[in-house]
């Protein structure tokens, strides 16, 4: 997680140098107009809660911060975009490691990636990493894409789609069966 050019919404930067070694516990609770800022961030209609525990340790001259992110969010309906809650309750768990010189790859060489391992650590510069970006990442990434009432469809809005196929080769299909009559 590198600097950006525009601020952090919320300050959750924890410096690995002067981190004890048994680490230390952060705890991340928004107000209103920060919460207010990342709903409209995240596109969502409104964020009631947010609260963030981890615990933050260090690991070969980096950190790993563990914990959960609790967060209530208010979205519209993708049917009738009536106002629809979601609670949000996910696990973190994340690595934040500097950047190996030593090991970077030359150009043209192969690199082995093994998909069936864990998520790779984040590479860091500089002495401080921002966990801001970790905690909107996660609740981004827990939103519902498809949010609806329970029992809300096509049907609830009068729309039926019919068992006859629709589409355009269906439409081909009728015009074929047209002209085969002429003939």
């Amino acid at each position: 997680m590198s600097a950006s050019a525009t601020p952090p919404l919320f300050d959750a930067v924890v410096r690995i140098d002067r981190m004890p070694a048994s680490g230390r516990d952060l705890t991340v609770s928004l107000d209103e107009p920060t919460r207010a800022a990342l709903a409209e961030l995240l596109k969502l209609s409104a964020i009631d809660s947010f609260e963030a525990t981890l615990m933050v340790a260090p690991l070969r001259g980096g950190l790993r911060a563990q914990g959960r992110l609790v967060a209530d969010i208010v979205q519209p309906s993708v049917v009738t975009f009536e106002p629809v809650g979601q609670h949000v309750d996910e696990a973190i768990d994340r690595v934040f490691l500097p950047e190996a010189q030593a090991h970077k790859p030359t150009p043209g060489s192969e690199i082995f990636v093994d998909l069936e391992d864990e998520d790779f650590p984040d590479h860091i510069d500089g002495p401080e990493v921002d966990l801001s970006a970790l905690l909107i990442e996660t609740l981004a990434l827990a939103i519902d894409p498809y949010p609806r009432l329970p029992g809300e469809g096509l049907d609830s809005l009068g729309v039926h789609l019919g068992d006859e196929p629709s589409g355009p080769f269906a439409a081909l299909k009728k015009l074929k069966k047209s002209t085969d009559i002429d003939r």
